[in-house]
């Protein structure tokens, strides 16, 4: 991070920062990363905040906010300050989470691969036919699936309906 940046801060805000170089962020669980985030995601709006507010209240005095802005600019650097390391957080916390994410899919697939493996047709267990309970399984389309569902049968008449309306429509012109 820039030396004038560091520079403005004081000494807790300038630890909260250094817990964002790389290799403390490295060190860090996805908890403790969102945890860290939010701490910094705080300090960043409160800095802003105050920066905005001091910058709005001088230009009563000054007539301009250019002419203003120089005489707020320790605020400024410490909202950039706080930016930066915001920018670095977010992007761990995003690097983490896919790691997670793609770890779960895969235990998901994995579970259902065994599953599958697991229930394969003259298998012994639960998936035979004589320890099933329920109605043989046969190769028609079933619910949703079907090709005469309830559902499909509304879909089927709502299309129709909606033509005819159409139609209508076009005669009557």
């Amino acid at each position: 991070m820039n030396a004038s940046l560091l520079a403005a801060l004081n000494d807790s805000e300038r630890l909260l920062v250094t817990q964002t170089e790389r290799a403390e962020l490295a060190a860090l669980d996805e908890d403790a990363a969102i945890d860290l985030e939010a701490r910094i995601r705080r300090a960043r709006n409160k800095h802003v905040g105050q920066y905005r507010r001091g910058a709005s209240a001088r230009v009563v005095d000054h007539g301009a906010r250019g002419q203003a802005a120089p005489e707020n600019q320790r605020a400024a650097l410490k909202a950039e300050a706080f930016e930066e390391a915001l920018a670095r957080v977010s992007r761990r916390v995003a690097v983490l989470a896919r790691q997670a994410a793609a770890e779960l899919r895969a235990e998901r697939l994995a579970a259902a691969r065994a599953a599958r493996h697991a229930h394969r047709p003259g298998a012994p267990g639960p998936a035979s036919a004589e320890g099933r309970k329920g109605p043989a399984v046969t190769g028609e389309r079933t619910g949703d699936r079907a090709l005469r569902s309830p559902a499909s049968q509304k879909r089927r008449a709502s299309t129709r309906a909606a033509g005819a309306r159409q139609q209508a429509e076009r005669d009557s012109r």
